[in-house]
């Protein structure tokens, strides 16, 4: 049992000169959508989405745990548009075994979201229990969520973006979701067992064999922009999906935020969670990912430290195995059941391994500057982020000053560099990003 503080013998101890630190405002495309509500609206006057909605048609909404801007917003307008054309809608968690993989567990985790019966207006049916509706070529079982097979129709809604875990033409989107989401936590296993990497081409199967043997609709994909706000939302028809999907991916990767170095000696990351990534936090931004995972991103980055978890993450710490240090908060913070089932699942059981914890967010940090070998810690490139997700203003050690001043069509120097500002218990307050106000 790990004790509430751990005293370890560090030769030289932990008292090492931590490199002051700036802020800066890294550059991005800030397009965003100025009313999101309009234009789901808008979509829903094409003619062949209304075509495909009948009145009093009972249509299952599919919603996921991820953190996506404005979901609730965007789930509700989507919901009173089928209202308005007839349809008996109602939302059903489409999000695998996340939420512990229980059913109140993933009706939580919508909640968390903003999304319920109250905001919603319409009943959230949640169940782990899966109808099977086909198999592959394989004999592998397409399994469906049990109220979302009974249904007259399916639509989806997700964001759109780079997987963590893999490369195709479809990643994290539409087609996953109804895949690994609508399959629950049996569905999910199953396909797991064919390993990730088969995923672009398995996924898209699973897919259409939901599609053909069920009435899927349609999706509504939505894209965020490099400060986490909804820059597109488009809602793509099912018979459309192999074609639109890739095109929306690739133009997903031109929109996400990234670290503009190559090289970063540490990387301290104040938050992870399932609301900001699959992996806790994203290695399309770390350039790191679990052993099993064949991974060329860029930046190189040799220590990652993480000092915190999201709230609405709610202890699922699945993805902490990929840093190298944490602190006991974050340690405390875990819920096991949660992450395990989360890690299980994926069949890559090193997201869910525990790194080496430190008492305190100074302790993290210095015994990561320490261990950086070949540098002294006072010449340490370091980067430290609020998460994944939120990188307009991030904050830089003084050694990599010099190379944002020579760019400035990438950097803007916010404040001159700082002492660390750890409290009296050694701790520090969250790195907030200001950036959306000053865009």
């Amino acid at each position: 049992m790990i004790p509430d503080h751990i005293d370890v013998n560090i030769a030289g101890g932990l008292q090492v000169a931590l490199p002051p630190m700036a802020r800066v405002r890294q550059k991005f495309d800030a397009t965003k959508l100025e009313d999101i509500a309009g234009a789901i609206r808008a979509q829903f006057q094409r003619p062949e989405i209304r075509a495909m909605v009948k009145p009093g048609q009972v249509i299952a909404v599919g919603c996921g745990s991820r953190g996506i801007a404005n979901i609730a917003l965007i789930a509700c307008t989507v919901i009173n548009e089928l209202k308005a054309l007839g349809a008996k809608p109602f939302v059903f968690p489409c999000m695998g075994s996340h939420g512990a993989a229980t059913a109140e567990g993933q009706r939580k985790v919508l909640e968390t979201y903003g999304i319920t019966e109250e905001s919603t207006g319409v009943p959230v049916r949640a169940t782990m229990e899966t109808t099977i509706v086909g198999h592959l070529d394989d004999g592998t079982p397409v399994h469906m969520d049990k109220y979302a097979a009974e249904a007259e129709a399916v639509i989806v809604i997700n964001r759109i973006k780079p997987h963590t875990g893999f490369r195709g033409a479809t990643e994290s989107g539409l087609t996953k979701m109804l895949a690994i989401g609508i399959g629950k936590i049996l569905g999910a296993s199953t396909y797991h067992m064919h390993g990730m990497d088969a995923f672009p081409e398995l996924l898209p199967k699973i897919r259409d064999v939901n599609i053909t043997q069920r009435n899927v609709l349609f999706g509504v994909g939505v894209l965020e922009n490099a400060y986490d706000e909804t820059a597109h939302v488009e809602i793509v028809p099912a018979g459309e999906l192999a074609t639109r999907e890739p095109e929306l991916q690739a133009k997903a990767k031109t929109l996400m935020p990234q670290l503009f170095f190559d090289d970063i000696d540490v990387l301290v990351i104040d938050e992870m969670g399932k609301n900001i990534s699959g992996a806790g936090f994203d290695p399309n931004i770390t350039g790191r990912n679990r052993r099993a995972v064949k991974w060329t991103n860029k930046p190189l980055i040799k220590k990652i430290v993480v000092l915190g978890l999201t709230r609405i993450t709610h202890g699922n710490a699945t993805g902490v195995g990929g840093a190298d240090i944490i602190t006991m908060r974050v340690y405390k913070e875990i819920d096991i059941p949660s992450t395990y089932a989360n890690i299980i699942t994926s069949m890559n059981l090193d997201g869910g391994a525990i790194p080496i914890i430190m008492n305190t967010d100074r302790d993290a940090v210095s015994l990561a500057v320490k261990t950086v070998v070949r540098v002294k810690p006072e010449n340490c490139r370091v980067v430290r982020v609020r998460n994944t997700l939120h990188l307009g203003e991030i904050e830089v050690s003084a050694p990599m000053l010099a190379e944002v001043e020579r760019r400035p069509d990438l950097f803007e120097i916010v404040e001159r560099p700082q002492a660390w500002p750890f409290d009296a218990h050694g701790n520090l307050a969250p790195l907030l990003d200001d950036v959306h106000a000053a865009a």
